[in-house]
């Protein structure tokens, strides 16, 4: 059975170090890090290469900023694990290439289809951006609903949900 497990909590809470963390306890001889971000600016190239001297060498790193559900249903393996950093972007990037409140259905069903059947382990890290304030135009509150949407979507196929608060992780599904 595979492992899957999602740690999601707001920006800047520890989410990525702490699904790192997991993956390097984990006895998978192989780590694949499947990054979803399209940096567009210098600011955004700068935190991508800082998140990849945190990596260390002995990851594999895949850009794959909308197709997951292929990803993982290619690249998973018994003694593979996949990091997926992070479902925000790649609703994000979803959203934005099509401005149809339906353009996550399709690839979250494959997603979690892919996920039911990964024969390796997959750690997901996500935004939980539901917890500030109503956005005041159309397009935030469509993305704030999407993301939502998928947070709940994995959370409820997950086998462990662990919340990030002020770097703390806080289990609230799965084994401690």
């Amino acid at each position: 059975m595979t492992d899957i497990a999602f740690v999601l909590g707001g920006c800047r809470s520890g989410k990525s170090r702490h699904a790192l963390l997991l993956a390097e306890s984990s006895a998978a001889s192989r780590k694949i890090f499947v990054a979803t971000c399209t940096p567009h600016d210098d600011e955004m190239r700068t935190r991508v290469a800082n998140h990849q001297k945190e990596r260390g060498r002995g990851w594999e790193t895949i850009e794959i900023p909308r197709a997951l559900a292929e990803t993982v249903a290619d690249q998973s393996r018994p003694e593979s694990l996949l990091l997926i950093d992070c479902l925000t972007l790649w609703a994000s990037n979803l959203l934005l290439a099509s401005d149809d409140p339906d353009c996550l259905t399709e690839p979250l069903d494959g997603l979690i289809s892919a996920l039911k059947t990964a024969p390796g382990p997959v750690i997901l890290v996500s935004n939980e951006v539901g917890t500030g304030i109503v956005p005041e135009n159309r397009l935030a509150r469509l993305y704030r609903d999407l993301v939502g949407r998928v947070n709940q979507t994995v959370a409820a196929s997950a086998d462990r949900v662990i919340w990030m608060v002020a770097g703390i992780p806080v289990t609230i599904k799965g084994a401690r």
